[in-house]
Order: structure tokens, then C-alpha cells, then sequence
């Protein structure tokens, strides 16, 4: 029941599956700068070692606050902005999934770091979410609705910096139509993988497998 009081903040919205391409994003103001170097080795190990067991994936990359998400195939789909959680780090707090969400401290609010298979379930008001780790209780979803104004949500992600963009207990936010039209159809049927990056760990600590990748 503590998971589901948690999931309050985990509030998700089906539509046609999007093209093998990179799309606009919603907000459209977010600029497709480059990604960083961590999440490009990361698709380049994903692709050449088909970690992603020809499922599809994103890769959440928490220093410039950005989800590249990618097909089965490895083909690029899009890239957003996100909203991750409050505090750095690398590891979700233990027993955090079990709190109550006043219950959590500052320092709790992580967005853990690593390998996750991703598959969608129940959260509160029967709703179903993208759980990404239901033990810590981190989901993907859009912003929620009570949070939007209170946390001005919104604004922190169209900033053009990504200083800003740590304001959730743990979840990761996206922008709503990408979610609901692109997110969730490629996710819904068999679920898929998301790669978390580290804020402070060695890329190889997180991801160990990343080390048998032949250099770019």
C-alpha cells in the first residue's frame, strides 16, 4: 500500500506507434544537443552487443537531463527532457520503496543508476505506469497534474539548462505527448529496457559489460 501512496507521484495517461525516426519533441524548444559521451558508449554497447534483446530502450542520461530513446533495432526514435530526482547519487535508499512520501528526506530523492527491464502495471487509481524499478518505486511518466503548478514542473523542464531539472522523489518525468505517443506504444506490449546513468560512479561500475566494447 506504501508503494502505491508513493506512486501518487507516478500518475500516467494509447496511440499509434511512431516511426523509425528522430521525432519532434514536445516541448519543441528543447535543444538536441549532442549526447554526452557516457550515453553515447552506452548505445554503442547496446547496439553492437544487442543488450537490449531486441526489445526497445532508452538510455536516461541524468547530466544534461535527457531520455534518448531507441527501437528494437537500435533505430533513433527521439529525444526529450526529463525531470529526475531531487538528490545525486547513484543508489536508491534502502527500504525507500516502502515509505510513505512524507517519509522520504531530501537526501532519499534519488534516481538510481543501472540496467532495468521496464514493463508497465498497476499504480494508484488503477492507472497503469511504466514502472522502471517497482522495489524503489521509480516510474516513467508525464508530469503530474498537482505538480505542475506548485513545482512549476513544466517550466524547470523547458529551461535551457539542465541545473534545474532535479525536482521529483525519484521518478522521471517526460514531456506528456511524447509519452503518450511514442513512450508508452513502443513500451505497452512487452516492455523494454532503460539505462540509467551514473551521477558519481565509474560508467564500467554501473554498467561492467560496457568494458568488452571495441572504442568508437
Amino acid at each position: 500500500m506504501t508503494l502505491l501512496l508513493r506512486a501518487l507521484a507516478c500518475l500516467c495517461l494509447s496511440v499509434p506507434v511512431a516511426s523509425a525516426q528522430t521525432l519532434p519533441v514536445d516541448p519543441s524548444v528543447f535543444d538536441p544537443a549532442a549526447p554526452s559521451d557516457g550515453a553515447t558508449r552506452v548505445a554503442d554497447w547496446v547496439a553492437g552487443s544487442k543488450d537490449n534483446h531486441a526489445l526497445p530502450y532508452a538510455i536516461i542520461d541524468k547530466a544534461s537531463a535527457s531520455l534518448h530513446l531507441f527501437d528494437g533495432k537500435g533505430r533513433s526514435l527521439a529525444r526529450v527532457p526529463v525531470l529526475i530526482g531531487i538528490a545525486p547519487g547513484d543508489e536508491a535508499s534502502p527500504g525507500v520503496g516502502s515509505k510513505k512520501l512524507a517519509e522520504i528526506g531530501p537526501a532519499e530523492k534519488t534516481t538510481p543508476a543501472g540496467r532495468f527491464l521496464a514493463k508497465f502495471g498497476l499504480a494508484v487509481g488503477k492507472e497503469r505506469i511504466l514502472w522502471v524499478d517497482y522495489a524503489t518505486s521509480v516510474a516513467i511518466h508525464p508530469i503530474p497534474g498537482d505538480a505542475a503548478k506548485v513545482e512549476r514542473r513544466r517550466e524547470r523542464m523547458l529551461s535551457p539548462t539542465p541545473d534545474d531539472n532535479r525536482i521529483t522523489f525519484g521518478c522521471i518525468n517526460v514531456p506528456r505527448a511524447f509519452y503518450a505517443k511514442v513512450l508508452r506504444p513502443a513500451f505497452q506490449r512487452r516492455g523494454g529496457y532503460v539505462y540509467i546513468l551514473p551521477d558519481e560512479k565509474p560508467l564500467e561500475d554501473v554498467f561492467p559489460r560496457i568494458r568488452m566494447q571495441p572504442p568508437a
